[in-house]
């Protein structure tokens, strides 16, 4: 349930109504807007909620249901967009995002190489993974704690912030350390034990979509985050499962148009898992930013063919220099803009 208090409510009345709600056993989150403010009760009995009587309490304009199983996600709890901030840019807006970098931490010399490059190459925060999920077992796993170290490093000297794969919820608090955003990865979009522990935590969350998900799944993962207290998330597109075989995945470009009338949370597009062919990785970000994504989270390596995971996905320096100039000039036609990187100038 929301309720919607008048223009003019006063805070003695905004008040009054929290108290009133929390004590029939619901919870509650402040919504403040331009115009108004919105009270969301977040789970309880709405029969308890029905007999207090708050259509009449002053200050209230209306109450109005919320239908859809994801409540704090849904945009009718929250109608403005949610802007996440990451370092000295912000996700969601006006401004376009770019994360950037390697796969994989594969050691200390070529990720701050990498990092310079991205850094270099316009990119507000450097991807990277120090685990790794991989389908095969006897694949490149990571360099766990001694990656973070080498990515929190990179950030030190390039002024970029880190984003990268959590997979346990053991390893949150160690992530936490040295990480600005922790990213949920497909494969654990439905580990509810990790998306509790990651909504505890004060960091920003990258949750991309399942590879079989659908998008109300997607939102209600994100739910999971958030009802925990932490709503700095970020939704990622990164291609989903069909029958297709001519790409590694099938790219949803509509879940970005669907997502943003369902949600006030930011959506981001990952091109590179999209489509795991690095010919195509360019065309699905342009495509992405024309659609209205709220950034581009991409694979850059300096020597693509030589890394250590996802090579055939990964693009290389050139590659993503054209990126950068082919999106921000699509970004322009929309009245978007791809900030210049702080770090570059670091």
């Amino acid at each position: 349930m929301i309720i919607i208090m008048r223009k003019n409510a006063s805070e003695t009345e905004i008040t009054d109504v929290v108290e009133r709600v929390k004590a029939v056993g619901f919870g509650v989150h402040l919504s403040r807007g331009v115009e108004r403010t919105i009270i969301g009760a977040i789970g309880g009995d709405r029969a308890a909620l029905e007999n207090i009587s708050l259509e009449s309490a002053p200050g209230v304009e209306k109450l109005t249901p919320i239908s859809k199983p994801y409540k704090l996600a849904s945009r009718d709890f929250h109608p403005e967009d949610t802007v996440v901030r990451i370092g000295n840019h912000t996700v969601g807006g006006n401004d376009l995002w770019i994360g950037a970098g390697p796969c994989s931490v594969e050691g200390r010399e070529l990720l701050l190489e990498s990092a310079q490059l991205v850094r270099d190459g316009g990119a507000h925060a450097l991807r990277a993974g120090a685990f790794k999920p991989r389908t095969s077992p006897y694949s490149f796993q990571g360099m766990g704690e001694e990656g973070l170290k080498i990515m929190a490093e990179a950030r030190e000297q390039f002024g970029l912030p880190v984003v990268t794969e959590v997979m346990d919820t053991r390893d949150v608090e160690l992530l936490d350390r040295y990480t600005d955003v922790l990213q949920i990865g497909t494969r654990n979009m439905q580990n509810f034990s990790l998306l509790k522990e990651v909504g505890r935590s004060s960091r920003a969350v990258l949750l991309k979509r399942g590879m079989s998900a659908t998008i109300e799944e997607w939102l209600m993962s994100a739910e999971y985050i958030m009802s925990e207290g932490n709503h700095n998330v970020i939704l990622c597109e990164r291609g989903i499962r069909t029958f297709e075989t001519a790409t590694r995945n099938t790219l949803d470009l509509s879940a970005v148009v669907v997502a943003k009338s369902l949600t006030h949370l930011p959506v981001v597009v990952d091109p590179s898992h999209g489509v795991g062919k690095r010919a195509f990785v360019g065309a699905m970000a342009r495509a992405a930013v024309a659609a209205g994504a709220d950034g581009i989270l991409v694979e850059v390596h300096q020597r693509p063919d030589a890394a250590k995971s996802d090579a055939a996905q990964t693009i290389g320096p050139a590659a993503f220099q054209q990126m950068m100039h082919e999106i921000s000039a699509i970004a322009e036609v929309l009245g978007r803009r791809v900030p210049v990187s702080a770090a570059a100038h670091v």
